[in-house]
Order: C-alpha cells, then sequence, then structure tokens
C-alpha cells in the first residue's frame, strides 16, 4: 500500500520525484481514464499524463468519482486501467466500486486513489480485483510507478538507455565527441552500443568509423513497417566487437522531411538491442529533432566557447526543462577550448547562466583530431595516455550510470552581466 506525501514540483523538494522517475521504463500504448474528486489528485495524475515515459499512453481526466465513471461506462467501453479517486469511507467505497465493476469489462484494471490508510480495506480492495490502492496524497511518480508496475513485464529484457547528443551550433564537434564516447563504453565496459547516425544528408559517422556499409538507417526510417530486431540487425555495420553503427547514407539524391515520429521504432527496436544506444542529432530544429530530444534518457550539448553557442545553448537547455520536467538537466562538454587568437568566454562565466557544471571542457587539439578524423579511428585507438581520452572515460562512465558527475565550487562571476547584455543587445538589433 503506498503512503507517500505529494512532492512539491519547485525547487529541491522536487529532486526526490526526479530521482525516482529515473528507474522507470516507459509505459506502453495503453489506454487511462481517470476519475477524481480532488485538484490534489487531479494535478499529479495531470503531470504524469505529460511525462516522457507516459508518451504511448492516452490519459483522459474526468473530474468526479465513481458515479460519473458508471455514468460514462454505461454507454462506453471501458479502457485499460481505471484511476478512480474515492473520499468515501470504507464501506461506501467497496459498494460504490461494485457498481462500476457491473459496466467494466473484464480485462480492465483498476487503481484507487483512496483517504483512509487502511489495512483491512487494502486487503478486501485487492481481493475484490483491484489492481492497486493508493493512499492521497500523491506524487506524479507514484502515478507512473503504479502504471508501470501493472503493464511493464518485470521480466521483459531490459531497455537500452538512449543518450543524444547534439551541437549547439554546427561544427563545434558534436558528432566526433558522440562517437568517440561511445566507442569509450563498447571499450572500456566491453558492452554493446549501438551508433545511430540521425544526420541523413551529412552525416560523419561512416567515416569516422571507417565503414562503407551498403545499407544504413535510411533503409530503416523509409519502411518503418519493416523494422524488428532481426531487420534492424541487418541493417548495423560492425565497427568492433561491442560497437555496431546504423550509418546515414550522407547523399543529396533525395530530401529528408520527417515527421515527429519518424525515428521513434527504429530507437525503440535499437534499444531493445544493446544497453547503450547512441543518437548523433544533427544541429537543425525540426519536429523529429526535437521530439528526439524529449524522449531521451539523457542530453548532451556541446559547445564553443563563444557568444553564439552560449545562447544557442541557454535556449535549448530552457526548451528541455520544458519538455522534460521530471528528468535531471542536459549536460554539457565545452570543446575546442583554448583557440589560438580567438577571444573566448571562460567555462565559469559560460556556464553560469546555464546553472549546469560541464561533463568536461576539451582544450582544442587539432593534431591529436585531426590525425584521429584522417585515419578512420579513435582518439582512444591513436593516444589512449592523452587527457582527452582520460576526460572521455570519466564522460563513459558518468552516461552509463557507472559514477556520478564531478561538481566544482562556483565562483564569482564578474563577467557575467556584461555576458547577458550582450545577448539582449544583439536580440535587439
Amino acid at each position: 500500500m503506498t503512503n507517500l506525501a505529494y512532492d512539491s514540483p519547485a525547487g529541491s523538494e522536487k529532486e526526490p520525484e526526479v530521482a525516482a522517475m529515473q528507474a522507470l521504463r516507459p509505459v506502453p500504448r495503453i489506454s487511462i481514464q481517470a476519475f477524481c474528486e480532488t485538484e490534489g489528485v487531479a494535478q499529479p495524475i495531470e503531470r504524469a499524463s505529460e511525462d516522457r515515459r507516459m508518451a504511448k499512453a492516452h490519459l483522459k481526466i474526468h473530474m468526479g468519482g465513481a458515479a460519473t465513471a458508471v455514468e460514462l461506462y454505461k454507454s462506453a467501453p471501458t479502457p485499460n486501467l481505471i484511476i478512480l479517486e474515492s473520499r468515501k469511507e470504507p464501506r461506501e467505497m467497496l459498494q460504490s466500486l461494485n457498481q462500476l465493476a457491473e459496466y467494466c469489462d473484464p480485462s480492465t484494471k483498476v487503481v484507487v486513489v483512496g483517504h483512509y490508510n487502511d489495512v483491512g480495506l487494502y486487503r478486501e480492495l485487492i481481493r475484490s480485483g483491484v489492481s492497486e490502492y493508493v493512499v492521497a496524497p500523491i506524487s506524479m511518480a507514484d502515478v507512473v510507478s503504479v502504471i508501470s508496475t501493472i503493464f511493464v513485464d518485470p521480466d521483459a529484457e531490459p531497455i537500452g538507455r538512449a543518450v543524444a547528443f547534439i551541437g549547439a551550433k554546427g561544427g563545434v564537434g558534436s558528432s566526433t565527441i558522440a562517437h568517440n564516447i561511445a566507442w569509450t563504453m563498447s571499450d572500456l565496459f566491453k558492452s554493446d552500443v549501438v551508433v545511430a547516425d540521425l544526420d541523413l544528408a551529412f552525416g560523419t559517422a561512416n567515416i569516422n568509423f571507417d565503414q562503407d556499409p551498403a545499407q544504413g538507417i535510411a533503409e530503416a526510417v523509409f519502411s518503418p513497417e519493416r523494422i524488428d530486431e532481426v531487420y534492424l540487425d541487418r541493417l548495423l555495420a560492425q565497427c568492433s566487437d561491442h560497437l555496431s553503427l546504423l550509418a546515414a547514407p550522407s547523399t543529396l539524391e533525395r530530401v529528408y522531411d520527417f515527421d515527429q515520429d519518424a525515428f521513434t521504432q527504429i530507437i525503440d527496436t535499437a534499444q531493445r538491442s544493446a544497453p547503450m544506444l547512441v543518437l548523433d542529432v544533427p544541429h537543425v530544429w525540426t519536429a523529429w529533432s526535437k521530439m528526439t530530444l524529449s524522449k531521451a534518457d539523457d542530453v548532451v550539448i556541446t559547445a564553443t566557447p563563444e557568444l553564439a553557442n552560449l545562447r544557442n545553448t541557454k535556449n535549448i537547455v530552457d526548451m528541455l526543462k520544458r519538455l522534460r520536467p521530471n528528468d535531471p538537466p542536459p549536460k554539457l562538454i565545452i570543446n575546442q577550448a583554448g583557440v589560438p587568437k580567438r577571444p573566448e568566454i571562460k567555462a565559469e562565466d559560460f556556464t553560469e547562466p546555464l546553472d549546469i557544471t560541464p561533463m568536461a571542457v576539451i582544450p582544442f587539439e587539432p593534431l591529436l583530431f585531426g590525425n584521429a578524423s584522417n585515419n578512420g579511428r579513435m582518439l582512444g585507438e591513436m593516444d589512449a595516455a592523452h587527457p582527452v581520452v582520460g576526460a572521455f572515460n570519466e564522460i563513459a562512465h558518468v552516461l552509463t550510470g557507472r559514477s556520478e558527475m564531478k561538481t566544482k565550487k562556483k565562483a564569482g562571476l564578474a563577467g557575467l552581466g556584461g555576458l547577458l547584455g550582450k545577448l539582449k543587445s544583439k536580440k535587439k538589433s
């Protein structure tokens, strides 16, 4: 029986709820109808319906309890799940549920949200066929957790983590970093990793991994009806023992205009095929790129320490916080720091308006990166002892959940006001 306090969505009080959500698996494509008597229950259910883990479920909220549900189902079929709030005392609650049962399909599951913390009532409800009894107040995490417990098979194969990499601007090295970190994860942990190059027109994964596959991600995205694990396996190019690539065609023979769900089935299938899926997302803002970023388990933004990168990074961070309110903020890598004679923003000044600690600040190393790129090799293959490779090793540990990010104490930033002022003045001009 669940009896958890409702977590406030503001400030640090929300952090335990966000942490609780990270372990939950996506809910399958089901229909849910909730009947609520109070806003205190309706609000967390509404928040749950907006969470990315509930993206496939269709949830509708009605204000009103069992009587409203009975009236509706006299002339309408019942959904896969009914969430019913009841403020009635145990005996009256059981009577109203018996009335509802007359109109429920046998396959419909029922979750009751009550206001009595009564073990006897809980046992009686379970005995009568109710799937779960939750005591109010409830949190958004409670709602998703209960639904996931009922509809997600605990013995099902684990779903791999999807990490999306995107650059704050074109040319900041997001793809290079994504490919190197994918290779690092596969090499360090001897665990399968799939890289999906989503830049169908100009993707570089095939060059960086020295691959020239006859098929790749284009075949999958243009034939969604064929996608399953067997078909996907045929499209994968084997880069090493534990690293596979869904290569982009990198040709301009056709245009690549997709709807928002174009890559959803590919990503879902790939997540069932490997513990880690690295999504190399091009620097574009389309319906499908927005959807891909919003549904990934982690998002990594790569930026160079310049003003336009700061503006774009802040826009991406703010947008993802709105799209993913129940997930940690995106992660940041500052790349190409220390370019000779180039005016740069100090790393601490760059990150202050973002309120994000960078995972790493990668120095400008044209010889190292250039030699690796020209030879179709990863940095770890070229110089395993280089400090940049060490930084990639640390990032790989964080993204696979093997360690946490190291946080540094923030310093006072005298130049922050000037930077934000420049951003505002540029918008006006």
